[in-house]
């Protein structure tokens, strides 16, 4: 299954940017968020703040010193928290942090651990608001830090008092460490006390990752700078968590879907089967306007912002962003986007014949006709890949995704090139500008116009960009960011309302109902590999069969996305998906269909040739 990855050759030095904030106010214990906010669902907080603490104590904070990583459960909300005295509204600063801390190496085969930087994070700001129990970061999703190895992102965390922590508000953030040039997501979370003039040291660890290359233990404790005052737009940011938290889809644990459909024979424990446990970030299901979710692993049991924790996309971008982009192109100017040649809309394909008759609709589905092998990902795996994977320089990376020879006539090879993702959204993008002005950028438009619409959460509404700027090209092939929350939206968008919002039509019906394998005379390409699957528009399809399972009496497609190192996003004809987020190179996921068909019979389809 897809698929290898290889974005090397950057020297790893690790900084990390990671701005809170607080506010000086003192309230009375009550939840201190200003009156006019919106409350998050959920608060007031109604714990005693009796808390039976062990580890992260008041004591350990203040003159304690981190000697490795602690249990995850003492960055998390007691049961017994009471509401926060004391409000955030402010920039905290860590500070020395590249003398001090452990790192830990547990899979590292290119040697990025080797570099001392690596193994230390530099002192970053972050700016943080306070609704409620709830802070709330004034910047969500990934964030250029400049450093040479690591980019950063911050999520909302939660503050509340315990008894043993005298007259002082306790804070717990999750943040994540991006490997700058590429996807590898690394979370972790921190800790600290404060009150309305100072905060105590800050305790930090990193215990789980989505990365297959590259996977590690941090910890460390460190002092930090307290400056309290206004966050720009801060009434809006406390409105639009709860704004957002309201929104999310309604979840139970995995657990309750065998109570929620007694009479299926469903057995969740098969939603995960065929996964290492140490290597599953976390998974899903949707089914029946319910998420199912699972947990989150670390190596220090449960992930405490578990809703939080950020998912990397790899080539689930295919699909979710250059593939949908398309679409959405195809809705605002019509369908002929599809046939817009490449060397009409990539001014670098000048002089360059083998990019002559090539358009976007056989670029998106890897068939440009262009490549050194179409063996089943030796491409991908090759040197010329390697090479494109590790170039930052927009120039250095389109040079090396124009570099595939002419082998075959476009439309008529199927050969998985990541660099064609990268052609077809760089392509997007100027016709976009072409339509709609110079300052349009094709990310952006999906962010403005599908996005935010379907109610993606802000982590996910940044993706990465080559030269490591906000102002470079996006990768398209990869480089977006998800949650539990919004993956699950997203693929509800896709397979059960079909590209609408609100009765909206945003994308192309015709040309989604192909892309979803729901038109039996339009399958797409053909795939390579020991077992051929189908390949449109950047989404996969796999056909299945009375061979694959004596219970489906009629054949069915599956379209769904995949990406690097072990992540699926499954979306059934019956309305359900299946979601799993690992790193140890595991495409496992039948068993998923077949419980889902307990719960609802598949469609009757006809499989077509194509």
């Amino acid at each position: 299954m897809p698929r290898p990855f290889y974005a090397r050759g950057l020297s790893r030095a690790i900084v990390v940017t990671v701005a809170l904030a607080a506010a000086c106010t003192v309230s009375p214990p009550t939840i201190a968020a200003p009156a006019e906010a919106v409350p998050v669902p959920g608060d007031p907080l109604t714990g005693s703040g009796a808390v039976n603490r062990t580890e992260l104590t008041a004591g350990q904070l203040t003159e304690g010193a981190a000697t490795d990583t602690v249990p995850d459960s003492a960055f998390a909300l007691p049961a017994q928290a009471a509401p926060p005295t004391h409000s955030f509204e402010g920039t905290l600063t860590l500070n020395g942090l590249s003398a001090t801390g452990g790192f830990r190496v547990l899979k590292d085969p290119y040697g990025y651990g080797d570099t001392a930087a690596t193994r230390h994070l530099p002192p970053v700001d972050i700016a943080l608001v306070q609704n409620g129990s709830h802070l709330v970061p004034a910047k969500r999703g990934l964030q250029y830090t400049g450093n040479q190895a690591w980019n950063l992102a911050v999520g909302p965390g939660r503050a509340w008092n315990e008894d043993g922590d005298g007259e002082r508000t306790r804070a717990s953030l999750p943040f994540a460490l991006v490997e700058r040039n590429a996807n590898c997501v690394h979370n972790g979370a921190l800790m600290f006390l404060f009150d309305a003039t100072s905060v105590s040291e800050i305790r930090y660890q990193i215990t789980t990752e989505t990365c297959e290359y590259f996977q590690l233990d941090m910890w460390g404790q460190v002092p930090a700078d307290y400056r309290p005052g206004p966050v720009d737009g801060a009434e809006n940011l406390r409105d639009a968590y709860a704004a957002e938290v309201g929104d999310r889809l309604p979840t139970k644990p995995i657990s309750a879907l065998a109570t929620d459909y007694p009479d299926s024979g469903v057995d969740v424990a098969k939603f995960s089967a065929g996964i290492t446990p140490s290597a599953l970030s976390t998974f899903g299901f949707y089914f029946g306007g319910v998420h199912y979710v699972g947990n989150c692993r670390t190596r220090q049991g449960e992930y405490p912002f578990c809703g939080q924790m950020l998912l990397p996309s790899y080539s689930t971008a295919k699909s979710a962003f250059a593939g949908t982009a398309m679409l959405r192109l195809a809705k605002r100017y019509g369908p002929a986007v599809a046939q817009e040649m490449l060397s009409d809309r990539i001014p670098e394909t000048a002089g360059n014949t083998a990019w002559s008759g090539v358009t976007l609709d056989q670029t998106l589905d890897m068939a440009t006709g262009n490549y050194i092998s179409h063996g089943y990902e030796t491409d991908e795996a090759g040197p010329t890949m390697a090479d494109f994977f590790a170039a930052e320089p927009y120039a250095d990376k389109m040079r090396l995704a124009l570099s595939f020879p002419r082998k075959a006539g476009p439309g008529s090879q199927w050969v998985y090139h990541t660099s064609d993702t990268f052609l077809a959204t760089r392509a997007m993008n100027n016709y976009l500008q072409d339509k709609a002005g110079s300052d349009a950028d094709i990310f952006d438009m999906l962010r403005d116009d599908v996005l935010e619409p379907v109610g993606v959460g802000p982590d996910s509404l940044v993706s990465s960009r080559t030269d490591n700027s906000p102002g470079g090209a996006p990768f398209g092939g990869y480089g977006m960011f998800w949650t539990q929350d919004s993956v699950a939206r997203f693929a509800k968008f896709l397979n059960n309302d079909h590209g609408a919002v609100n009765g909206t039509q945003i994308l192309d019906p015709a040309l989604l109902t192909a892309t979803m394998q729901r038109d039996p005379e339009d399958r797409g390409m053909t795939t390579t590999g020991a077992k051929p699957m189908k390949y449109q528009n950047g989404f996969w399809g796999q056909d299945f069969t009375s061979a694959d399972n004596p219970a489906y009496t009629s054949p069915f497609y599956v379209p769904f996305m995949s990406g690097y190192g072990g992540i699926t996003v499954a979306m059934m004809p019956n309305g359900a998906t299946y979601y799993y987020f690992s790193d140890n190179n595991e495409f496992s996921w039948s068993s998923a269909v077949a419980e889902a068909a307990k719960l609802a019979p598949m469609p009757v389809e006809a499989v077509g040739a194509r």
